[in-house]
């Protein structure tokens, strides 16, 4: 209880720090504010009437514009030889951006959600945990579930436009690829794929079976491996059809980055590796060019293989924290490549023939930096999930980051009996409920529920999660470079 009660304190310290810390500092909001993001601004009427050379109306008198009434339309020439100014970004900017209060939450909560996982590691490291709940998965959950959420209402948004038919469409069919592609992943030996799902499923198998049979009820097993391979790759379907969006402009703005930046030879670098990570991290469960090739062959010259086992489990899991940080650090970059998109659009305007409306051509700049925001999530959201299901997959797994497996100390239910605390509660005939009873109640659930759910059944879940997210970023952001370097080549 101990180690329980030292989780609490981090909680309450880390939600004391939540209500005093966010008002006054965001990360959220320095990112966009303090980072040297420079947004376009829009020409007004005025200037666009000076270019255009349309005299200065003379205002009349006893004439005031009504509320809500749009002010004078007029056309102006599509090649129309226009300067943006540019100005600093500030708080006072963003507070009103499409999306901002999802993106500010979601990213300081992603931000207090790992602090808390890193303290409580680190407490753990020093007094292993037993029997105790570990809260920081409470934690790691709530932040994916903000994740997901966000994610569903910027996916529901391409069902709901009335000019979003082509959007609907790429969602609709991508979902269904990716749908047919788990499906083929799902059923390939895990000699070549090391996901776990069959470890996993036979030992949810025969705990749950051993587990219906002590309460005194017949089962005939939980559901056959197909069914459950097929639901899970539904999931992986509805994964793939989320990330579609978010993978197709992150690979917008890489493209426009290099451009912008081609001068800076090494922040290129830096930029294209990161951009390749994904592929890295999928192919490290890859067995045959992964874990056989660090752990089982022996080079020239060498009396042992690379790493050993669990030293490659653990860099497995510090190589995704690794490509997630470094994606965090390079987030201005892509941001600032996506706020020059204004200057971008003008230029091509420029090539065009015939007229445009000023309040056409003002929507068009200002645009830009209104769904600053919901370019921002595009980009943190993917990234975040493949940052706590892999905090998830260390701690529920039984991994380390130290290179040796935690599954050995973590004391479990022998597979033919029941823990002796919860034989006597379920021999317990007394109808009166007490505290103690209560608590003996909770105790009871909560070792049933380790009971079923072992650490093969979360290594063979929780892996799943993390490697197809990891798949689906790469997949998403492949496409959309294919698709980048298509339309700049013709």
């Amino acid at each position: 209880m101990a180690l329980l009660g030292a989780q609490l304190v981090i909680t309450l310290i880390m939600v004391s720090v939540i209500q005093k810390l966010t008002p006054h500092f965001s990360l959220a909001r320095w990112m966009l504010c303090s980072t040297g993001l420079v947004r376009y601004l829009y020409p007004t009427d005025q200037q666009l009437k000076t270019l255009v050379g349309v005299p200065k109306e003379k205002p009349r008198k006893n004439k005031h514009m009504e509320n809500g009434k749009v002010g004078d339309t007029f056309y102006v020439p599509r090649n129309l030889d226009i300067t943006l100014e540019s100005a600093k970004i500030t708080t006072l900017d963003v507070v009103h951006l499409k999306y901002y209060t999802e993106y500010q939450w979601l990213l300081d909560f992603s931000i207090y959600a790992a602090a808390v996982y890193i303290m409580t590691e680190v407490y753990n490291h020093f007094y292993p945990i037993k029997d105790e709940i570990n809260l920081s998965m409470l934690w790691c959950s709530l932040v994916l579930g903000f994740a997901f959420k966000v994610l569903l209402s910027l996916w529901i948004q391409y069902f709901t436009g009335e000019e979003s038919t082509g959007e609907r469409s790429t969602c609709i069919v991508t979902g269904f690829a990716y749908l047919l592609i788990a499906m083929i992943i799902l059923i390939v030996d895990e000699n070549n794929l090391e996901i776990g799902l069959d470890k996993a499923y036979v030992s949810f198998n025969h705990s749950a079976s051993l587990f219906l049979d002590n309460q005194g009820l017949s089962s005939t097993g939980p559901a056959s491996k197909i069914v459950v391979k097929f639901f899970l790759a539904l999931w992986c379907g509805l994964l793939g059809s989320f990330f579609i969006f978010p993978g197709l402009r992150v690979s917008k703005m890489h493209w426009d980055a290099l451009r912008y930046y081609k001068n800076q030879k090494l922040l290129v670098l830096i930029a294209n590796i990161s951009y390749a990570s994904p592929l890295l991290l999928v192919s490290l469960w890859i067995k045959p060019i992964s874990r056989d090739y660090l752990t089982v062959r022996i080079f020239t010259g060498m009396n042992g293989p690379l790493m050993t086992s669990s030293a490659f489990e653990s860099m497995r899991l510090i190589a995704i924290v690794v490509a997630v940080l470094l994606k965090f650090v390079l987030m201005p970059m892509y941001l600032q490549s996506y706020l020059n998109l204004a200057v971008q659009r003008l230029e091509t305007q420029k090539k065009e023939a015939g007229r445009i409306k000023n309040v056409e051509l003002q929507k068009k700049i200002a645009a830009v930096f209104y769904y600053l925001c919901v370019v921002a999530l595009q980009f943190i959201v993917p990234i975040i999930i493949c940052l706590f299901f892999t905090f998830m997959y260390k701690t529920l797994g039984g991994y380390t980051w130290e290179g040796l497996l935690k599954g050995t100390a973590v004391e479990e239910c022998p597979a033919n009996e029941l823990p002796k605390s919860v034989l006597t509660i379920m021999n317990n005939n007394d109808n009166e409920r007490t505290v103690v009873q209560t608590a003996q109640d909770f105790q009871l659930a909560l070792g049933s529920l380790k009971q079923i759910f072992t650490t093969d059944v979360y290594r063979g879940l929780l892996g799943l999660a993390t490697w197809w997210s990891c798949f689906a970023l790469f997949a998403t952001t492949a496409m959309g470079m294919f698709y980048q370097s298509y339309f700049s080549s013709m």
